[in-house]
């Protein structure tokens, strides 16, 4: 990601680096969430981890899951953006593209994809407690790096997802 996007977004640069689609307020379960473009997030609280085949399922941004890549879900941060995660117990931390709504389960914050959660080191715990601190836009899932569910699958590296 370029300094340049980080801090267009720092300057209150408008949506224009997310998807409007990925703003509209939703409702699961009876609970009505409403995403919103901030320019500072800085949470603390429990993650946990999730996984499906991959390229069977899209994310909320139309992009394969792949649990195999570094990305996440968050109820409300602007789609598609970088967040900095901390595992607290052991002070682990990695860089994830956040492209996904969830998780819905009580008292967690964010869900990360099962390569988040081994570079984290809580995969056979479950969850973890954790700091999320929001880092600025991702790249739109226009270019070739990024895999649209509208594309034939072809493998992308973590690194060209940031």
């Amino acid at each position: 990601m370029s300094a340049l996007s980080l801090a267009a977004c720092a300057s209150g640069g408008g949506t224009s680096h997310y998807r409007a689609a990925n703003l509209h307020p939703y409702e699961i379960k009876g609970q009505r969430y409403a995403p919103q473009v901030v320019h500072h997030y800085d949470a603390r609280g429990v993650a946990s981890w999730y996984s499906y085949p991959s390229h069977t399922r899209k994310t909320a941004t139309g992009e394969w899951f792949d649990p195999g890549q570094l990305t996440a879900a968050h109820r409300t941060l602007p789609l598609p953006c970088v967040v900095e995660v901390t595992n607290l117990q052991n002070g682990r931390k990695v860089r994830v593209r956040v492209n996904d709504r969830g998780p819905y389960a009580d008292g967690r914050i964010i869900d990360l994809s099962k390569a988040a959660a081994d570079r984290l080191g809580f995969t056979r715990a479950g969850t973890a407690h954790v700091r999320v601190k929001l880092l600025g836009p991702a790249r739109l899932a226009d270019g070739d790096a990024i895999e649209l569910a509208e594309v034939a699958p072809e493998g992308v590296e973590a690194a060209d997802l940031i």
